[in-house]
């Protein structure tokens, strides 16, 4: 792909990787003067090449910082979309540096402040109240990859046959990450009333909405932090038009998730319920989902939670899936 507009380029490039990304294939290319990120959704996930993944991805992307790009209230914490390649799928996306990915909040090297997290939850709140037209609102489904992340999310990490058998790659993939994490999760897999429940939330996922924009990967991995404090966001190419009780969800299951203190994580929960506009027990349950699949699917996160504090996170999700129920 040409970069346009970067004549600069020919006095010489550097292009190196930036960050671990796990979608992506995601390059800093550096120039004489300055550099740019240069993202490539190829059709298989980045981390896992055994994962077919839809190119689409890219488009969705490129459609959602088109569409943000004149609030300046999103605009200002996202980096600019340059340039985008559709035939190569291919994003070349201002470079944040020197601001710094958050996944450090799972080793308990960073830890969200109050004012972090209401500024997050201001974000939120005006990217749910934006207004798309109706004749664009199927240019933000974005179904290939919500099909990608239901199987994720809803499905595999709850089949009993994906952990069944001393052969089963589930089975060696969790006792691999944490002896007898397995079995800590069996409880959860024999549970019909919260496997229903799961597959419910599965299905309302999956349904076309005339819901609000929403980030769809809403979690640590998709914040950067600038050296004055202010958060950025970044990867949006699971946004669709769905419930904004998932992105809320999610944020929340990686507060409890990356040890947070309760009050901090209630800190978010509060902010987040936009004036109590939010359905609070459908976002506790897709808190609950989340955690559980991010404990007993593929997609794991860094840091060092112990056996008995994945024990105590799985019954966490057990009580925010099955809430009232």
């Amino acid at each position: 792909m040409v970069l346009r507009g970067f004549s600069e380029a020919a006095g010489g490039v550097t292009v190196e990787k930036a960050g671990e990304g796990n979608m992506n294939c995601v390059l800093r290319v550096r120039m004489s003067k300055r550099s740019v990120i240069v993202k490539q959704a190829r059709p298989w996930v980045e981390k896992y090449p055994t994962i077919a993944a839809p190119v689409q991805r890219a488009m969705a992307e490129a459609r959602f910082y088109g569409l943000v790009s004149g609030v300046a209230e999103l605009s200002r914490w996202m980096p600019r979309l340059l340039d985008f390649d559709d035939a190569a799928a291919v994003l070349v996306m201002e470079d944040l540096t020197p601001a710094e990915p958050l996944m450090a909040c799972y080793d308990g090297t960073f830890v969200f402040d109050e004012a972090q997290l209401m500024a997050l939850a201001n974000f939120t709140r005006t990217l749910h109240h934006l207004v798309i037209p109706e004749q664009d609102r199927a240019d933000f489904q974005n179904r290939e990859m919500r099909k990608l992340n239901h199987e994720h999310i809803f499905d595999l990490p709850i089949r009993s046959e994906g952990s069944a058998g001393s052969e089963g790659a589930f089975r060696e993939m969790l006792e691999g990450i944490t002896p007898g994490l397995d079995e800590a999760g069996a409880f959860l897999r024999e549970d019909d009333r919260y496997c229903e429940i799961v597959r419910q939330l599965g299905d309302r996922y999956l349904a076309d909405r005339a819901g609000a924009l929403i980030h769809g990967d809403l979690f640590p991995g998709s914040l950067m932090r600038r050296e004055s404090g202010a958060l950025c966001v970044i990867d949006p190419e699971f946004s669709f038009c769905g419930d904004p009780e998932f992105d809320l969800g999610v944020f929340y299951a990686h507060l409890l998730l990356s040890r947070h203190p309760e009050a901090r994580a209630e800190i978010w929960l509060r902010a987040a319920q936009d004036g109590g506009g939010r359905d609070e027990l459908l976002l506790l349950q897709y808190a609950g989902v989340e955690i559980m699949r991010r404990l007993l699917g593929v997609a794991q996160l860094p840091g060092q939670l112990t056996l008995e504090e994945k024990r105590r996170l799985l019954e966490r999700s057990r009580e925010l899936v099955l809430g009232g129920a």
